[in-house]
């Protein structure tokens, strides 16, 4: 029996994402193809992410068609979903309408409930999660998913205002550290997660982070560990003390320059990852989490799992 073949496109605020993947059953696909592009949107104009501005609509528009081509390739069926930005901008209405004139793409502006419940699916299909009680946390670039399951029922899905791109954008002027915005930064994300969050530490048992933000600190961790990071990190596990060790390191590097310079970085976050690490280690503190395993599926292949 052939495969379906499938393309899920993420709108997300700090990159646009597309896998191609080959379905066989409503319980496992194979993914054939990928690609990603860093865009940040709604950055240029204002401090908070309402306005997507004309730039930033025509590079859009631009990576979608790239998007496309590659879908048309493998002759894939397109899902999309936009997340924060896009949620959040004033003038999202005229971003989907150009978009669709441009590319024929629909682009589907999903809340941030719905969110954070396709990053589960996908995040259970990753470590077959069905009979545990699962916390999954999705640090993105405009918000941060948290998810608490029970046996693959919802106990809460949320997305909360604070992400990479975000707040890099509100502490950390041209990226660049300093003591006081690291210790605002911190302060500000443990009074979102006390307000938001209030569950304790026994309300799961395996704590699960997934995409990009919390896979790159993963990768530079397992790398530093052991000298090289495998190509596929879904399974793996590091420890609270090792994150720890890891965020003092990186935040010791005040310039966008300096953080280059670490072995095993992923370039193109090492200006967003200082926000990044100071949520999931106030995650860590919030829910005394000791271990995280990683899942390397989230928001798009839970798109095509919830979509077939």
């Amino acid at each position: 029996m052939p495969a379906d073949r499938y393309a899920a496109i993420d709108l997300g605020t700090n990159s646009f994402h597309i896998i191609i993947a080959e379905v066989k059953n409503p319980d496992t696909l194979t993914i054939i193809a990928r690609d990603r592009e860093v865009i940040r949107l709604g950055t240029q104009i204002g401090d908070e992410l309402k306005i997507i501005s004309n730039d930033e609509i025509n590079r859009a528009i631009k990576i979608l068609k790239k998007f496309k081509m590659l879908a048309q390739k493998y002759d894939a069926q397109i899902f999309t979903a936009a997340t924060s930005a896009l949620r959040e901008a004033s003038n999202r209405i005229e971003f989907i309408e150009q978009v669709y004139k441009e590319t024929g793409i629909k682009v589907n502006v999903v809340d941030g409930e719905y969110e954070a419940e396709l990053i589960y699916k996908g995040a259970e299909k990753a470590l077959e999660l069905k009979n545990q009680k699962a916390l999954c946390i999705d640090v993105g670039g405009g918000s941060t998913e948290f998810i608490l399951t029970n046996k693959a029922e919802f106990v809460f899905a949320k997305s909360l205002k604070i992400g990479a791109v975000r707040l890099s954008k509100k502490f950390f002027p041209e990226f660049f550290l300093t003591d006081k915005g690291i210790e605002s930064c911190r302060i500000y994300v443990k009074s979102i997660l006390q307000a938001e969050l209030k569950y304790g530490s026994n309300v799961y048992e395996i704590a699960v982070g997934a995409s990009g933000t919390i896979q790159s600190i993963a990768r530079t961790i397992l790398a530093n560990k052991s000298g090289t990071a495998p190509r596929s990190i879904n399974g793996f596990s590091f420890k609270r003390d090792e994150l720890m060790e890891f965020s003092d390191f990186l935040l010791s590097k005040k310039t966008h320059e300096e953080r280059l310079q670490i072995k095993n970085i992923e370039l193109k976050r090492a200006d967003i990852l200082p926000a990044g690490i100071i949520i999931l280690t106030e995650t860590f503190n919030h829910f005394r989490i000791e271990e995280m395993k990683i899942s390397e599926f989230a928001l798009r292949e839970g798109l095509i799992f919830n979509s077939i």
